[in-house]
């Protein structure tokens, strides 16, 4: 399926919006501080209710829903995904150990081999 890209322009309203947000995010964080002497409670009351707030007028503005379709549009194709079952999987994973082993021991050889070359033949140092 294809999709056209389109381009929104940012009324005032929706930069307002976005302000907002960010305000009632800094007026939460700073109600959280502020009200220390009342509580933990209604510190986690205040934080939490103000990030609420802040995200709802979030999600009402176009930036917002872009991000809500995004997400959606994400999802979906998330289900389409084919998961392996346990089989392959276990399979797969098997086959990955077992190729890092065999590398492991290819780079130890090669290691060696350069070693007794360049240290005991090139070289003469004996250990």
């Amino acid at each position: 399926m294809a999709t056209t890209q389109i381009e929104t322009v940012s009324t005032g309203a929706d930069k307002a919006k976005l302000a907002a947000a960010s305000v009632l995010v800094v007026a939460a964080l700073a109600g959280f501080y502020l009200l220390g002497a009342q509580g933990p409670l209604v510190q986690w009351v205040v934080l939490i209710l103000g990030l609420a707030v802040a995200v709802a007028v979030f999600f009402t503005s176009e930036t917002g829903k872009e991000l809500a379709a995004f997400g959606r549009d994400a999802w979906r194709e998330v289900k389409k995904v084919v998961w392996p079952s346990r089989k392959e999987s276990i399979q797969i994973t098997a086959y990955v150990f077992g190729f890092v082993l065999v590398m492991a021991l290819f780079l130890w050889l090669t290691d060696k081999t350069l070693e007794w070359f360049f240290y005991d033949l090139i070289l003469g140092w004996k250990k």
